[in-house]
């Protein structure tokens, strides 16, 4: 089974590096020297890793017969891709592989229908979960235990436990009201004089 492990950035110097955008758990599995990869067009590779290192927090890749910027610029937005047996698992229980999620159901703590798993968004700081709701419609949810508390893979389901306003706008908009209507009212007490003299104690940012 084919899964796409990063996608080719912009050149990085003169000597034929490029960036990466990493889109696997297991970037040291995946990515590391002598790791050949087939390619999204096919016609750029295949591409076998000579070295990596990081650099500004961004992984940095030298290929096999890369040697100058040029060469490094034209593999711009090239897909890497990793053959993976379909049954290997990742080590670590909370990691999934991208074809482990889609497809899989997803509904709320409360048993609410949300929708279908239709693809894995890997951005730079945060994976996001794209899922498609029945009325053709798209939401994406984070993909942190904060949001997604339970993947059951027995099951095909994915248990979310959303933020108001996250699948429906008109939540958010009355959170918003509700915040804002705080805030009138701690205004107010402020200009009557209802709030406390902070010079007759501690302040109140004291951990003591």
């Amino acid at each position: 089974m084919q899964l796409v492990v990063a996608r080719i950035g912009r050149a990085h110097g003169i000597k034929g590096e490029v960036t990466v955008e990493v889109r696997t758990d297991e970037p040291e599995l995946r990515l590391g020297p002598g790791a050949v990869l087939t390619t999204e067009p096919a016609s750029a590779g295949p591409l076998t890793i000579e070295s990596g290192r990081v650099h500004s927090g961004r992984l940095l890749l030298r290929f096999e017969g890369v040697r100058d910027r040029s060469a490094a610029e034209a593999l711009r937005n090239t897909l890497l891709i990793a053959e993976v047996d379909p049954e290997e698992l990742p080590e670590d229980p909370e990691e999934f592989y991208d074809h482990q999620l889609i497809d899989i159901d997803v509904v709320t703590v409360d048993g609410t229908e949300v929708g279908r798993v239709s693809e894995i968004s890997h951005l730079p700081y945060q994976d996001l979960l794209i899922v498609k709701r029945p009325d053709g419609g798209e939401v994406m949810i984070p993909f942190v235990s904060e949001f997604v508390p339970e993947i059951d893979l027995e099951e095909q389901r994915a248990v979310i436990d959303p933020p108001p306003g996250l699948l429906d706008e008109a939540e958010a908009e009355i959170a918003g009201s509700r915040k804002d209507e705080a805030a009138s009212g701690r205004e107010k007490d402020e200009t009557d004089g209802g709030r406390k003299d902070d010079s007759a104690g501690g302040r109140e940012d004291d951990p003591s």
